[in-house]
């Protein structure tokens, strides 16, 4: 997953992430160019799961 295909749609995925993991907020999910890592490990430390877990979850979006 690269910044590019984030940006993208993020705003897709995002709204999947929470129908998925109804705990996630919008905070969780705040992307802001060149805070991909601190979203990332905001996201592990909430639901618990690796940042490989993390990557696979988004990418089956």
């Amino acid at each position: 997953m690269n910044t590019t295909e984030v940006k993208g749609n993020w705003n897709e995925q995002k709204g999947k992430l929470k129908q998925k993991f109804a705990t996630l907020t919008d905070n969780d999910l705040m992307f802001d160019s060149g805070k991909k890592e601190e979203m990332l490990g905001r996201l592990q430390i909430k639901l618990g799961k690796t940042r490989e877990e993390l990557h696979k979850i988004i990418s089956s979006l």
